[in-house]
């Protein structure tokens, strides 16, 4: 048997150097290879929803304000029945016989204590909640900017075929079922 060897290099340089604009030519062209998951995360972050409409998901955007509508609608709302029964609660317990609140004969002491611990966690809650959102609007983004070039298709397909597998050990072949899985 016979090898032989030899290196040529006369067109290694321009291979290259064809190759890195064919790179940078195709990486201007390709909107996809471009796409950044980086700065989604960034306009997200800078204002809910923009994550979203860079990466073209514009059916999020309103998704995501009436999310923070409604917890904004629920914080104002907590917050307003818990200062009401605040205020109530403090009248009651000032000693003072000219304040009056308007839920006298109505509710207890105890009641405005209960009412005013009730509203305020579901005031601290709906905070937490618009906090949530906002990082969920930001977690959205930097996943969807991520997976930006996946392919769903419908070309999703899987094959079982009969197949002939070289033992390398026996140097036989045997048979077998072949599974191939394309995405």
């Amino acid at each position: 048997m016979l090898l032989i060897s030899a290196n040529s290099k006369a067109q290694f340089q321009d291979s290259i150097t064809s190759t890195k604009s064919d790179t940078l030519i195709q990486k201007k062209n390709n909107p996809a290879i471009n796409h950044s998951p980086k700065k989604a995360a960034l306009f997200s972050t800078a204002l809910p929803g923009l994550g979203q409409a860079y990466n073209k998901k514009y059916w999020k955007i309103p998704v995501i304000y009436v999310g923070f509508a409604g917890l904004a609608y629920a914080i104002n709302s907590n917050q307003i029945k818990y200062d009401r029964y605040k205020t109530a609660y403090k009248y009651r317990l000032d000693g003072d016989p000219s304040t009056t609140d308007i839920y006298v004969g109505v509710y207890t002491d105890d009641n405005l204590n209960t009412l005013q611990k009730y509203y305020r966690r579901y005031r601290d809650l709906s905070i937490i909640g618009a906090a949530a959102l906002y990082v969920l609007n930001i977690v959205d983004a930097t996943v969807d900017a991520h997976l930006f070039t996946f392919d769903v298709s419908d070309d999703l397909t899987f094959n079982i075929h009969p197949t002939i597998i070289n033992t390398t050990q026996q140097n036989n072949y045997t048979t077998g079922i072949g599974l191939k899985i394309k995405f």
